[in-house]
């Protein structure tokens, strides 16, 4: 994941096993995956020119294909190119989650060791909460340090859902 300044051109909105999912990117990749409460048609979302419309919709079909293989049990790694906007210690934070394996949990402290700031718990807590990509930004794996279900954006529902999906039992 890199920074990325330039805003999503293309977005689609789709159905999954948890509800209706809001994909947007950028020329440079996935920028938003949200879970959203209803369907709608969208498409451009600027007056970007086809070409680069076209390529951001091409990671919108990638990241569509992933997750419907990810849902089926098919896939437990996202390939899509992801282009999140966020600082610098929000990437360092999101690139940990991102390397967290399918089926694997952890706490914030966890995460905070892995940057190399082990006194950045909170901070930790709150970049994951901030994570514009949910589900292929695994924040659902982060759990409290004494292993029960904490907080997630989409409910802890959604949250244990997906821990179910990937086999942890909690």
């Amino acid at each position: 994941m890199k920074i990325n300044n330039q805003p999503p051109v293309f977005q689609q909105i789709i159905a999954s096993p948890v509800g209706y999912l809001k994909l947007q990117a950028s020329t440079h990749g996935l920028t938003h995956l949200q879970v959203v409460a209803e369907s709608t048609t969208l498409d451009a979302l600027s007056q970007a020119d086809s070409g680069e419309v076209n390529q951001a919709k091409a990671f919108v079909i990638q990241a569509i294909e992933e997750l419907r293989e990810y849902f089926s049990g098919e896939r437990q790694d996202f390939d899509v190119k992801l282009a999140a906007k966020g600082t610098e210690f929000q990437q360092q934070v999101w690139q940990a989650l991102k390397a967290l394996p399918f089926g694997d949990i952890c706490s914030y402290a966890a995460i905070a060791d892995t940057i190399e700031r082990p006194k950045a718990v909170r901070a930790v807590g709150a970049a994951n909460g901030a994570n514009p990509i949910a589900i292929i930004v695994p924040c659902h794996r982060v759990i409290g340090k004494d292993g029960s279900l904490t907080g997630y954006a989409y409910g802890l529902e959604m949250k244990q859902f997906l821990l179910n999906l990937e086999g942890v039992n909690l």
